[in-house]
């Protein structure tokens, strides 16, 4: 299993490596070099202004150490390894336990999954067909514009808009077509059109929404494009399925040219202020009478939203896996960063013991005593706005790695005064081993079990508290997807209960699966399943 992970590591790094060479986008692999362009102390520019070159510096770092680690794997598990039969009962115990089990199968499916990245969820297309050429947008570097698929105007000129290109080439047939991801929106930044639903008059003369057997009441309007719903022709206002109060009419520069008012689907009164004839315009080309849902819209897979839409105009599913992405990524960096310092800080206490084991002991209740959450609140206000939007997932995750660290600290330091007492270590210094390969390589594997327990439970830890702070405004800027804000978009808008319910459901599921698998593992890892007394 470790040989593979290794291979996993360098294979990817390799790719990664690859793909930036060749300008490529590749899911997943791309984060490194991406995070280094779009953080300024993580890239070296060269050149003028005119013609400056970004050396991702960071990204071959996240490259190199990657290869590392790969090979450090590789070579300390060789292909005859085995694990020692303790090690090996507890993985057994630990598949044993269904739930737990498949909770862990259903997280790494759900890794797997956010790491498709851009190929699953995104804006850009994986595959045009235009003109005899093929194209793949989503998979590399440089940006196309309309004008490179035949379109003109401010169309042509601005980048290109694949949902609408989609509609174009189908509606004027022919060989060419685009093939999008399965959710075609971006988490962020991608404000949808603001979807339509064609209303229908029945046989008995009235309006009826095409899932409703009740007469319409509410506003319909004829769009000019159904592209643009913004561009109404006319917009009247139904009761019971006919006209009722006051109508509206605007020509092509949205301009209000003509005015009606309605009793109970009979015409009173008009007004016109437009040039041309009256019936010239009211017979103009637009739509069918159209319900416009402006954002946040209801989920419905007619319009393409499964989930609806957010107030910014963002769909809903996809906000959510853009959720997911960020908590996966704060993960993969959170728990290594804490439990390197957590670890090494608990065992020299517990080593070393003396004035050090004191002063640190000390650091560590008053920083206990303050608020964990105040204090990440206040260090996390007093960040600039500016550092915050460049640097993004980075100064949390640095903010809560500078608060986190502690928790674990106490029960390494009981593993170290418990071990450094046994007759292997007073074997390991009578030949001669350095005290950092006494502490790191006798006494560390021997409170793996301490560690493991706790990974789970840190995780959803970590989870809870980005979801916080960015519930209560002091989180990720706006570029990034998290559940906490479309939390809070849900409780302030109550009238779309769609947007609460989805996000606290992926929350809740996600937070029961880690607690799963913590349950599991400090189960499978419970010394008393193998100990036996006589």
């Amino acid at each position: 299993m470790f040989r593979k992970i290794g291979w996993i590591f360098i294979v990817g790094a390799l790719a990664s490596a690859v793909g930036e060479l060749c300008g490529l986008k590749l899911p997943t692999l791309r984060w490194g070099f991406e995070t280094s362009r779009e953080i300024a102390w993580l890239h070296w520019n060269l050149g003028t202004m005119a013609d400056a070159r970004i050396i991702p510096w960071f990204g071959w770092v996240c490259v190199l150490l990657s290869v590392v680690m790969g090979l450090t794997l590789l070579i300390r598990f060789p292909r005859d390894f085995q694990f020692t039969p303790i090690t090996q009962r507890r993985i057994d115990r630990f598949r044993s336990i269904k739930r737990g089990y498949r909770a862990f199968l259903t997280i790494i499916v759900l890794g797997v999954i956010a790491s498709l990245d851009h190929l699953l969820v995104g804006n850009d297309a994986l595959l045009v067909k235009y003109d005899g050429k093929w194209h793949s947008p989503a998979l590399v570097q440089s940006q196309f514009k309309g004008k490179d698929f035949g379109l003109e105007g401010e169309a042509g000129e601005s980048p290109a808009n694949f949902r609408r290109l989609k509609q174009h080439f189908e509606a004027k047939g022919g060989d060419d077509w685009v093939l999008m991801p399965l959710v075609p929106y971006a988490p962020t930044q991608d404000t949808v059109t603001v979807p339509t639903m064609a209303l229908e008059v029945r046989d008995d003369g009235l309006l009826y929404h095409p899932s409703s057997s009740k007469p319409y009441n509410g506003l319909a309007a004829r769009i000019y494009d159904l592209n643009e719903p913004g561009r109404m022709h006319l917009r009247f206002r139904y009761r019971k399925g006919l006209k009722e109060g006051a109508a509206d009419g605007w020509d092509r520069e949205n301009n209000r040219i003509y005015g009606a008012n309605y009793r109970q689907g009979e015409l009173q009164s008009e007004s016109w202020s437009g040039e041309g004839s009256k019936e010239e315009f009211l017979d103009a080309e637009s739509s069918e009478l159209s319900i416009i849902y402006y954002a946040p819209s209801p989920p419905s897979f007619k319009m393409g939203h499964v989930l609806g839409t957010t107030p910014q105009g963002y769909d809903v599913l996809a906000y959510l896996y853009g959720g997911l992405q960020v908590n996966f990524k704060a993960a993969l960096f959170y728990i290594p960063c804490i439990y390197l310092i957590g670890i090494t800080v608990g065992l020299l206490m517990g080593f070393f013991g003396g004035v050090f084991d004191l002063f640190v002991q000390r650091l560590i209740e008053i920083f206990s005593n303050i608020q964990f959450l105040f204090v990440i609140i206040i260090v996390s206000s007093s960040v600039p706005v500016q550092i915050k939007e460049k640097s993004g997932l980075g100064v949390i995750l640095l903010i809560l790695i500078l608060f986190s660290w502690m928790g674990m600290t106490y029960l390494m330091r009981t593993a170290a005064l418990k071990e450094k007492q046994r007759d292997y270590v007073a074997a390991s210094r009578v030949i001669g081993c350095s005290t950092p390969r006494i502490i790191f390589k006798h006494i560390l594997p021997n409170a793996v079990a301490i560690l493991v327990t706790l990974v789970p439970f840190s995780v959803s830890g970590l989870i809870m508290a980005l979801t916080s702070l960015d519930y209560l405004g002091f989180g990720l800027p706006p570029k990034y997807a998290t559940w906490g804000i479309l939390l809070k978009d849900g409780l302030s808008t109550l009238s779309a209960p769609w947007l609460v319910s989805s996000a606290f459901l992926c929350l809740v599921s996600l937070l029961i699966l880690i607690t799963f698998v913590g349950e599991a593992v400090r189960e499978a890892f419970d010394p008393k399943k193998f100990t036996y007394y006589k």
